[in-house]
């Protein structure tokens, strides 16, 4: 029987190639910024890039230590609220580095952007009566609660009409 992926697996190796361009190593850092930084703050900032600085070798042409040097995490911040993360600069680096465990950030450059939002909220669906009544109805033979749930959202979902604007 095929194990079923989690969609973080798919994604990682449909996307992974281009955040290792910007210098991420894996989605991780996106995936987690409102974590990191908080959801209101997230709203108005998301990493760009990670920048490593070039690797500085000995005359013996081996690395100077076994560790990595700290990389630039550029951040593209609304530009009101630049001010702001620029203040929570060392919290906002402290965080990041402890969520990979080691200090892979040192320095946040702030570049100045729009950061989209989604736009406008959408009106809420309507849902006819009698076809949410036929959604429960087709769901109600489920024993697992969570299923069950997931299956009643989705079915509401796709019997739900948006209005025309």
């Amino acid at each position: 029987m095929a194990r079923v992926k989690p969609l973080a697996e798919l994604i990682e190796s449909c996307i992974g190639p281009a955040f290792a361009a910007q210098g991420f190593a894996s989605t991780d850092i996106l995936a987690a910024w409102p974590e990191i930084v908080g959801e209101r703050l997230a709203r108005y900032c998301r990493p760009s890039k990670l920048e490593w600085p070039k690797r500085r070798r000995k005359e013996s042409g081996t690395p100077e230590s076994g560790m990595p040097e700290s990389g630039t995490l550029v951040v593209r911040v609304e530009g009101v609220f630049a001010l702001e993360l620029q203040h929570l600069a060392p919290v906002v680096i402290q965080r990041i580095n402890a969520h990979y465990g080691w200090a892979c950030v040192s320095r946040i450059v702030l570049q100045q952007d729009r950061i989209g939002r989604g736009g406008r909220v959408p009106s809420p669906a309507r849902i006819d009566p009698a076809a949410a009544v036929e959604v429960q109805r087709a769901v109600a033979g489920i024993a697992d609660d969570g299923l069950r749930a997931a299956l009643d959202r989705l079915g509401t979902a796709a019997v739900a009409t948006r209005p025309q604007r």
